[in-house]
């Protein structure tokens, strides 16, 4: 079971969502350990109207890692940090 979990906060259509998801995929995938979920803000009212003009939004165990544009570098740091 993973120990650290990455949430990545989207929506449909979003192109920054897209670029994120790519990013936060590729690097999930080397640094393994990590489960990666994806919830759509569309889907819970409550992240609707928290993150309506901040998405996309990583999250590394419920806490907010960044919003809008995800750095790579600073995203797998953090993930080797955690596991």
């Amino acid at each position: 079971m993973p120990a650290t979990t990455v949430t990545l906060l989207s929506r449909p259509g979003c192109h920054l969502c897209d670029d994120a998801r790519a990013i936060v995929e590729r690097v999930v995938g080397e640094v393994g350990g990590v489960a990666l979920v994806e919830r759509s803000i569309l889907d819970d009212a409550a992240l609707l109207e928290r993150y309506r003009d901040e998405i996309p939004v990583v999250l590394i165990d419920g806490d907010v890692h960044t919003i809008w544009r995800v750095d790579e570098a600073r995203l797998r740091t953090a993930l080797l940090e955690a596991s």
